[in-house]
């Protein structure tokens, strides 16, 4: 699909300058901001931001370079959306079905201080009718930080609907053993890298380092996370709010990955990942809305 042949309905939302819509990876759509400070790239596909990037700073994001770019396949890195559970479901898709479709671009914008806001919605999808009564969208604005609101509404006149939201958010780093993490300290997890059940684990004092298979949630946390990357000389800090659990996560050389991520690429990446999952999920009473936000932003050493 070429950007001469993009639908009216497409077209309509460029913004000369800063919005351009054209054919990415696999054929995708793919959304090209550029704000005053940063630009970033979204998929249509998942809704999913595959980068961003402040002015005279590396990615703040992880792209897998084996990822795959197709209709019903989840994109490796960046920031998937979770939704509306997080993990494996017996008999289901991993992390929800709202990564493996086409979300609807229902606005842009640019505000005074030139920062770049898309609206995305998701759309009424064919066999998950149970779900029909959630409206979600997700707001993105890219300016000298990221910003993502995953807003759903229970349009149900009666039912409560359970759910798990989490925006599974790769952060690029310059070398894993020169990284370490604060935020976390005291907070008690399970730890899914010892195995499927996810051990329960108390609290630590100490920053975390990354030295081996890592995968952690941290449960009733609302608690910002910073990285520290030595090599980058950059702190990228993850602020949260309407999330109670936060999910650490690297799969080293250990753990088995699809072919879309290389094992080498594990030293380059840590998922710092900020949602409602586990013991935290979800309960949203008809005509209730909830608003996870999540805030990327990175100074320098």
């Amino acid at each position: 699909m070429e950007k001469k042949n993009l639908p009216d309905r497409l077209r309509q939302f460029e913004i000369p300058g800063r919005v351009t819509l054209a054919a990415g990876r696999g054929g995708l759509t793919r959304l090209d901001i550029t704000a005053a400070r940063g630009s970033a790239e979204i998929y249509l596909h998942g809704a999913h931001i595959t980068g961003f990037q402040k002015i005279g700073e590396p990615p703040l994001l992880f792209m897998s370079r084996c990822s795959q770019f197709a209709a019903g396949k989840a994109i490796r890195g960046g920031v998937p959306v979770c939704f509306p559970w997080f993990g494996p479901r017996e008999g289901d898709v991993m992390h929800g079905f709202a990564r493996l479709v086409e979300w609807k671009l229902v606005k842009t914008a640019v505000a005074p201080n030139e920062a770049v806001t898309v609206h995305l919605a998701l759309p009424q999808v064919p066999g998950r009718e149970a779900w029909k009564n959630l409206r979600t969208e997700f707001v993105v604005t890219t300016g000298d930080s990221l910003t993502m609101e995953l807003t759903t509404v229970n349009d149900s006149a009666s039912e409560t609907l359970e759910l798990e939201n989490c925006l599974h958010t790769y952060l690029n780093v310059g070398d894993i053993a020169q990284v370490s993490l604060t935020g976390l300290q005291s907070t008690p997890f399970l730890d899914f890298a010892a195995g499927a059940g996810g051990a329960h684990r108390p609290g630590e004092d100490s920053p975390l380092l990354i030295t081996r298979e890592t995968n952690r949630t941290y449960l009733d946390t609302t608690n910002a996370v910073e990285i520290r990357d030595e090599n980058h000389r950059r702190i990228i800090r993850v602020e949260k709010s309407n999330s109670r659990s936060t999910v650490v996560w690297n799969p080293w050389t250990t753990q088995k990955m699809p072919d879309d991520f290389d094992p080498a690429e594990h030293r380059n990446m840590v998922c710092v990942e900020s949602g409602n999952v586990k013991q935290n999920r979800l309960s949203l009473p008809p005509g209730q809305t909830t608003v996870l936000k999540v805030v990327l932003s990175s100074r320098s050493l």
